[in-house]
């Protein structure tokens, strides 16, 4: 009898050295002792922060998460706990890792995961900065309200062997990327527009929007439910409108709309979590 499938809601991170062929040709002792020394501190964040770590080959490092938001906040202190070490290198000479973040649905095979949710992951990983974090539309829906960096919107990317094109948020601390923050110092801003596809920021903190931008960038920042609502509202009022003023009554349907889109978005951002929480646990 085949054995069935097994399968789980996961967030997975990949992390891979910016230029590792070329370290290594330039000092390849030097480079696998401080390859080995990173990951000792990647792995104790990682636990730190109730990640486990899936698979090392080469200079990669895939980690799975129960919970979205520490896997962000785990890169985060990865990129930070890296730039820390060695500040005195060459900037030419400097180890500095790629990271990528999915949230999605993978195949268990023992200890191992595979699947489109670990491809996003990787090719997030691929298209960020030296240093840099880059993280999926569905791990920004869970994090943008919940920790305290920014997000520049890069759009839609269409990666390898992945069908449908997948959004993109580059996460930034005080309007600066990371991969600037290790290489230039806090000082300089951010610029307006992303390096991949030429999509300006759409969130300059997890908590204020970006004035700079217009009404429809403010509108495509809101979750796709929320969109249809207020564009059902508008419907509404316009219907109102052109029917006559003398009596409104579009505001009571459109109150009621909102309404329960508010409270489905409420309940599925509080069930999320706990069904994340749980599928590790029931593969034993």
């Amino acid at each position: 009898m085949t054995e069935k499938l097994k399968r789980r809601l996961t967030t997975v991170l990949c992390a891979d050295v910016h230029g590792y062929s070329r370290l290594m040709e330039a000092d390849e002792s030097g480079t696998l002792a401080t390859l080995r020394r990173y990951r000792t501190a990647m792995a104790s964040l990682i636990e730190r922060h109730d990640g486990r770590i899936v698979n090392t080959w080469g200079d990669a490092v895939i980690a799975e998460f129960p919970s979205v938001v520490e896997a962000v906040q785990c890169a985060i202190e990865i990129q930070q706990d890296l730039t820390a070490q060695d500040p005195n290198v060459p900037e030419a000479q400097r180890m500095r890792f790629r990271i990528g973040i999915n949230l999605g649905d993978v195949m268990v095979d023992g200890s191992d995961i595979y699947g489109d949710g670990v491809n996003i992951a990787a090719r997030l990983q691929e298209l960020s900065e030296p240093g840099g974090i880059l993280i999926s539309g569905p791990v920004y829906d869970q994090v943008y309200n919940k920790l305290s960096v920014g997000f520049d919107y890069l759009g839609q990317q269409q990666v390898r062997n992945v069908r449908a094109p997948v959004m993109s948020y580059r996460v930034t601390l005080g309007g600066t990327t990371f991969g600037q923050l290790e290489s230039e110092g806090a000082g300089k801003p951010a610029p307006g527009a992303a390096h991949a596809g030429g999509a300006p920021s759409r969130r300059g903190n997890a908590g204020s929007m970006t004035p700079a931008h217009g009404l429809s960038g403010r509108l495509a920042d809101l979750p796709r439910p929320l969109r249809a609502a207020i564009v059902i509202c508008v419907f509404l009022f316009l219907i109102n409108l052109f029917s006559g003023l003398h009596e409104i009554w579009f505001h009571w349907p459109a109150m009621s709309i909102l309404f329960v889109v508010f409270l489905w978005m409420g309940l599925r951002r509080n069930l999320m979590p706990d069904r994340a929480d749980r599928r590790p646990k029931n593969r034993d």
